[in-house]
């Protein structure tokens, strides 16, 4: 969880610019569009965070169903929530898929930095003081 939380915090300060790019190109029906698609990655990072760190509690052989199964799962649940709203008068489709593929793999990447710097602080950078302790 620790990995998605911090993917969330670094993401959130970007979505006022996610909200004002999708107004400028599609007006306000963009701005709920992008809002709406930014909140089902959010959710759905946290819920992969959740399901991981759960199932590796219990054996790694559900950690290894949770991993395939759970990315199956909420592959569904993306879907279900896009398709839920599709026909809805405030959602502008191309900004919610724009928004959703962007998103999820802008904060991919960012987080592929961090994570890159030492997988012994997954997301964190290390001070001094914890690398000298190892």
């Amino acid at each position: 969880p620790m990995l998605a939380k911090d993917m969330v915090r670094r993401g959130l300060p970007f979505v006022p610019v996610v909200l004002v790019l999708a107004a400028l190109l599609w007006g306000t029906d963009g701005v709920a569009s992008a809002g709406y698609g930014v909140a089902i990655v959010f959710a759905n990072l946290l819920l992969a965070a959740w399901m991981l760190s759960t199932a590796a509690r219990i054996s790694y052989g559900l950690l290894m169903g949770a991993a395939l199964f759970g990315f199956l799962l909420r592959l569904g649940l993306v879907s279900a929530a896009v398709l839920a709203v599709k026909d809805a008068g405030w959602v502008e489709p191309v900004a919610l898929g724009v928004t959703l593929i962007v998103t999820h793999l802008a904060l991919l990447f960012w987080e592929l930095r961090y994570v890159s710097i030492s997988l012994a602080y997954p997301g964190l950078k290390p001070t001094p003081k914890e690398t000298n302790a190892r």
